[in-house]
């Protein structure tokens, strides 16, 4: 590891608004914050570009970025101390240990922006809105609680529509190409570092908002199509 990364890693461990596998935090974030306000997550934050965007969008609600890698996090938590956003903090754990964290009802909702698509197809169940991961974040969401994806990933988008369909899930947003919206909303216009180099790629932004259903989800009884299928439309 290089010497930048370390001095990183070192640095986090003493900034107040990073928490590094912490105990004792389910139901517990309003006291760190020190307010009632509601709390959103921001899965795979990387530098933490949507949690810093809606901290200053939405300065009396709280937002978490969470992710693993420390010299990442760095980045967004140091910006969030100079500006300052008090109501923008980071947790550095795995997505896959949101329970160990976090209470029921507790999240008030969730934002994916340009996560690792994982696009083999034996890697399906890495990807942040499988089945899998939607039962884990089933029971933390407060009532009324949206899951928003944003990304560049045609394959991750389909793949999403289809588990979205087999899970029985709300879609309340669906848009295929968020930078030929004649109007962008505020809260998408908001663009993380990948973004920004996707952009320049010329790729294309889709968006999708949706809700998870009120009955448990069992992730194994959920049969989801291939990602041809998916990619087709045959589901």
């Amino acid at each position: 590891m290089g010497q930048k990364k370390l001095q990183r890693f070192a640095e986090i461990e003493t900034f107040p608004n990073v928490l590094i596998y912490p105990e004792g935090m389910p139901g517990k974030w309003n006291e760190f914050f020190k307010n009632d306000h509601p709390v959103t997550l921001e899965l795979a934050c990387g530098k933490g570009d949507y949690t810093l965007g809606l901290a200053r969008m939405y300065p009396d609600q709280n937002f978490i970025g969470v992710d693993l890698k420390g010299n990442r996090i760095w980045r967004g938590a140091k910006t969030a101390m100079e500006e300052p956003l008090p109501n923008a903090a980071f947790l550095r754990t795995q997505i896959d240990k949101l329970d160990n964290y976090f209470a029921e009802g507790e999240i008030k909702d969730i934002w994916i922006t340009f996560p690792d698509p994982f696009l083999r197809q034996s890697k399906a169940k890495k990807r942040l809105t499988h089945p899998k991961f939607l039962q884990l974040y089933q029971p933390l969401l407060a009532p009324g609680a949206t899951i928003n994806l944003k990304t560049d990933s045609l394959e991750l988008y389909t793949f999403t529509k289809a588990v979205i369909a087999a899970t029985g899930c709300k879609t309340l947003t669906d848009i295929d190409n968020v930078y030929a919206l004649p109007e962008i909303p505020p809260v998408l216009r908001i663009q993380t570092y990948y973004e920004g180099m996707h952009l320049e790629d010329g790729r294309t932004i889709r968006y999708l908002q949706f809700q998870l259903p009120a009955a448990p989800l069992d992730w194994r009884s959920i049969k989801l199509p291939s990602d041809e299928e998916a990619l087709s439309g045959a589901y």
